[in-house]
């Protein structure tokens, strides 16, 4: 099985150990988890604040080296944008749990503030400190790290991100929603639309000629450079999905971050772009492969395909389209239906490129399949149930009072399985006359069962605690453990709370879920959000 390094394993040199199954990647491990804000630090490295995995990195623009400078384990929970102090202290949006932190030269951390909601976008100017609020009728304000209460420069944001201070002497931020860029002076004043109808802006930066460069967090990848003085612009179309933060060298070299497929990537003026760290997946968490061997994955901000040589980054992964916190997923008969940390259920069609709401107000459904019937069936993780979705959008419970039902799956009989990651179990849902559902064990002692998939008479599960692949017997319960190490959850070593999942309406850290599925030749799939791959798994002799 080849690869490289990666947030699960910085060697390199760990490998899935299995007598029953060799194991391949689809796609190359993924050095960043996402890439959001990107500054220039005092040392010439470029730092990432990778809101997913909730660490911050350093790259080195020459060579592409990646070295964790904030580990997922500390203080940090979900940093989104950073920015350098004069005297080299960093400074860091922590979003979800509302925080604003301050990280000195040598290591030490200060709270400078948890009075900001949803902070995100934040800038130095010399020793002044600036952040705003991504959330709508947002605010911007001004915080003393040294003490001191913070002051609103204005509110009214709709949804503010990354900004900077112009040539001009004026902050510029963009309002995501709205396509606008404004302007306001430093010291407060009456806020200015400076530009309208700029495509879908995530950040504002200067490059050193003092020209405005604008980036869309669309599927495009587009940039829009303004002249401050005539208002001119230029649009040029990257191609790099999800673009996120810039950051310019003292050679005016830009350089942009991904928050739907992570890496740094230099971008010219005209579009051109040279990979430093290459992009790649950012769970991923469902997996799914219909008819015809095409693989699907859940990759919470997009859903993909791995292993495609099409269009799209260097690892051979293929963007079919941003969905918003996308985790289960399942084909059929050449649509594909997926779950979303929203709360809502979606049938998308690969062809028309369409997409259809079926359920809205679900509490976290993760897992899904679907039911001989054609009826979808969901693991209800939040509401502790599994529900049944027919053709008419209409929701029935097929099993409640579970505990932590994370993923289903169906035999070649129908009949309907359910994992439970905190029970350590895999039930079979028998339904009475009524269509009453009672769970009846399968399976138990396991650690963390997440992903299910049936082959033959064999359940398969993914055991994301021990990080191994169980095979349960469904003649005689018969269960063994089928390959070891697998590159699922959080680095060895290293453990953290998740972040709450929304704070103001916004999006958190995504629920770990390790997805299963099993292709028409017989081989498993198997998404490996440890790192950031699909793995196939192929018995041996076949």
């Amino acid at each position: 099985m080849t690869g490289g390094p990666s947030r699960f394993d910085d060697t390199g040199g760990r490998r899935v150990t299995s007598r029953r199954w060799h194991t391949d990647r689809l796609n190359p491990p993924n050095r960043l988890w996402g890439s959001n804000g990107v500054t220039f630090g005092p040392d010439g490295r470029l730092y990432v604040a990778q809101f997913l995995a909730g660490r911050i990195s350093a790259v080195d623009p020459a060579s592409g080296d990646v070295d964790v400078v904030v580990e997922q384990d500390g203080p940090v929970q979900a940093p989104d944008d950073l920015a350098f102090g004069a005297d080299g202290s960093m400074y860091i949006a922590d979003l979800t749990p509302g925080r604003v932190w301050r990280r000195t030269p040598d290591g030490t951390y200060t709270l400078v503030s948890d009075e900001v909601r949803v902070p995100n976008g934040i800038t130095c100017v010399g020793d002044r400190l600036f952040v705003n609020e991504m959330r709508m009728n947002g605010r911007l304000l001004e915080l003393f790290p040294d003490g001191g209460d913070p002051v609103v420069l204005t509110g009214g944001l709709a949804l503010g991100n990354a900004m900077q201070l112009g040539p001009d002497g004026f902050l510029y931020y963009p309002h995501m929603i709205g396509n606008q860029v404004w302007r306001i002076p430093p010291d407060g004043g009456v806020p200015e639309l400076f530009a309208e109808h700029v495509d879908d802006p995530v950040a504002v930066r200067f490059d050193q000629g003092g020209v405005l460069v604008v980036l869309s967090r669309g599927p495009a990848g587009i940039v829009t450079r303004i002249d401050l003085a005539t208002g001119a612009r230029s649009v040029v179309v990257s191609g790099v999905v999800g673009l996120d933060n810039a950051a310019f060298d003292a050679e005016n070299r830009m350089y942009v971050s991904s928050f739907g497929s992570g890496g740094v990537t230099e971008m010219h003026e005209d579009g051109r772009t040279r990979e430093i760290v290459p992009r790649g997946l950012s769970g991923p968490f469902g997996v799914t492969v219909d008819l015809r061997g095409t693989v699907y994955a859940a990759d919470h901000y997009r859903l993909t395909s791995p292993g495609d040589s099409g269009a799209g980054d260097s690892s051979g992964v293929l963007t079919h389209e941003l969905q918003t916190f996308v985790h289960g997923v399942t084909a059929d008969d050449g649509l594909l239906h997926f779950a979303s940390e929203y709360g809502d259920i979606r049938t998308y069609d690969p062809v028309r490129r369409s997409t259809r709401v079926r359920v809205r107000g679900l509490n976290e459904p993760t897992g899904i399949a679907v039911a001989p019937d054609g009826a979808l069936v969901v693991a209800e993780t939040g509401a502790g149930r599994v529900v049944r979705i027919d053709g008419t959008d209409t929701v029935t419970t097929l099993a409640a009072g579970l505990r932590h039902p994370v993923d289903v799956a169906f035999d070649t009989e129908g009949r309907c399985y359910v994992s439970d990651d905190r029970l350590g179990t895999v039930s079979r849902i028998d339904s009475d006359s009524d269509g009453d559902g009672e769970a009846m064990t399968v399976a138990e002692g396991l650690g963390a069962p997440q992903g299910l998939a049936v082959r033959g008479d064999e359940l398969f599960t993914v055991d994301t605690r021990e990080r191994c692949l169980r095979a349960v017997s469904l003649s005689t319960g018969e269960s063994r453990i089928d390959a070891e190490d697998l590159p699922v959850g959080l680095p060895p070593g290293i453990t953290r709370a998740d972040p709450a999942l929304f704070a103001e309406g916004m999006p958190g850290s995504p629920r770990a879920f390790a997805g299963l599925a099993v292709a028409p030749d017989g081989t498993l799939l198997l998404s490996a959000n440890g790192e950031g791959s699909v793995l196939r798994l192929t018995a041996r002799g076949d």
